[in-house]
């Protein structure tokens, strides 16, 4: 069976604080987004549960261009874990998700994971109309090394 999810790691030399402070602000997930997808955000409240949604403007020439996702929160726990999945807007998640993980790796280091999974996509037509995966490895490594470099000018 071919493989359902995508991931990357690398230690960041920033306490898990400072990471989560980027992160749980889609304000900044343009700026950190390696895959270039990410336009901006549609709303800028900072994620602080599960349960929330925030919206992100968007544009993939593969979706079809400009479109808008909503992002429902589906793991929270402050400095350590930030998981959504991602619907298309007026949608239910289809079952594809972004999960964030952060390990304290001393007072200023943290081992940060990135992991792109579509393992609970059963929609046929959804499989289908979207080539999985959208985004690749390099794109995630790409987005850790913009998390590294927002985090360092803050």
């Amino acid at each position: 069976m071919a493989e359902m999810n995508v991931s990357a790691s690398r230690t960041i030399d920033a306490a898990p604080e400072d990471i989560f402070n980027v992160l749980s602000n889609p304000e900044r997930h343009a700026a950190i987004d390696g895959s270039n997808m990410v336009v901006s955000d549609d709303k800028t409240d900072r994620i602080t549960a599960v349960g929330q949604v925030f919206t992100m403007n968007m544009h993939s020439e593969p979706m079809g261009g400009d479109y808008k996702t909503e992002n429902h929160v589906v793991g929270y726990e402050e400095n350590k874990l930030l998981a959504w999945k991602t619907a298309p807007a007026g949608e239910e998640p289809p079952g594809w998700e972004w999960v964030w993980e952060l390990i304290p790796q001393g007072r200023h280091s943290t081992d940060v994971s990135v992991t792109y999974d579509w393992s609970s996509v059963t929609d046929k037509h959804v499989l289908k109309q979207v080539s999985f995966p959208l985004v690749g490895e390099d794109d995630l490594e790409t987005s850790l090394g913009n998390l590294a470099a927002a985090v360092s000018e803050d």
